[in-house]
């Protein structure tokens, strides 16, 4: 096996298959109908909904949630703006009950900006009510301190990476999902969408970026050595396409300096002819989902 091959079938380990998806799709629709049915007189399972999240922008991998919104009236905006305090949480409490009359067995809560549905098989949705507004963009309910509406734009998120990934021969989305396994296997402190962001400004830059899975150990290398150079006063950086704040969990920088210490002795192997002691050190950063 060579690299190539390596970094191919650690990519394909990360997808999803596709029962899972028909699930997600299945489900996805049955949601969105409900939502139609009880607030717009519909019974349409397309209309009002989108996928957003990591699911959204295509940098999902097995083990991660199915975010969606959902859009509602303008008029049940009104209601619940009009509260005299949280209506924001009457609103995903209505949405939850609403949610119920599909999916009576499953465990559904509604709290923070989300109606969250776990199903048996695992599969978790987070569908977030929303409203448009006359930027395109959506207001969307924070329980949060007493409650609140914020904003949120993740059509132009998604597009921004479709365009990064199109323009960099499809390798920004496998980055992202590489980088969620090592965050999953390794426990770092860092969001999905934090992830995103931060590969979504070093692959532009990266001398290789037309390239494919034959470079992937030096992506895989020269993106954590961005990571750990990155200032650690810093807070927030500016999410793709939408511009807004994604801020840091916690010190991520030092889990990419041990990531990018174990890519240099992976390589190193590699390249004197220990081809199992280095999958066995691209498997300490990357997990079981890496062959060897």
């Amino acid at each position: 096996m060579s690299v190539s091959t390596y970094f191919s079938t650690f990519n394909s380990n990360l997808r999803m298959n596709d029962d899972i998806v028909s699930k997600i799709n299945y489900r996805y629709k049955q949601i969105t109908k409900r939502i139609n049915i009880d607030y717009w007189g519909d019974t349409s399972d397309i209309l009002h909904s989108l996928y957003v999240g990591s699911y959204g922008r295509g940098t999902e991998i097995w083990v991660s949630d199915i975010d969606i919104i959902v859009q509602l009236p303008k008029s049940i905006y009104e209601k619940y703006h009009n509260y005299s305090s949280n209506g924001q949480s009457a609103l995903l409490q209505d949405v939850k009950n609403v949610l119920k009359k599909t999916y009576s067995s499953s465990d559904l809560r509604g709290d923070g900006q989300v109606v969250g549905i776990s199903f048996q098989d695992g599969i978790k949705f987070e569908v977030v009510p929303v409203f448009i507004n006359s930027e395109g963009s959506y207001y969307y309910p924070d329980t949060n301190f007493g409650g609140s509406w914020k904003t949120t734009d993740p059509k132009k998120e998604i597009a921004a990476m479709n365009i990064r990934n199109s323009d960099t021969n499809r390798n920004l989305k496998r980055l992202c999902r590489m980088a969620r396994a090592w965050k999953n296997h390794c426990n770092v402190p860092i969001s999905g969408i934090l992830i995103d962001t931060l590969a979504y400004k070093f692959i532009n830059e990266w001398a290789y970026k037309d390239k494919s899975y034959f470079y992937y150990d030096y992506l895989s290398r020269d993106f954590f050595k961005y990571l750990k150079d990155l200032d650690k006063e810093k807070l927030y950086w500016l999410a793709p396409g939408s511009n807004r704040y994604v801020w840091k969990d916690g010190n991520f920088q030092y889990k990419a300096a041990t990531a990018y210490n174990l890519s240099l002795e992976a390589i190193e192997n590699e390249t004197n002819g220990y081809s199992y002691s280095s999958k066995l050190k691209w498997r300490e950063i990357y997990g079981t989902k890496f062959p060897y």
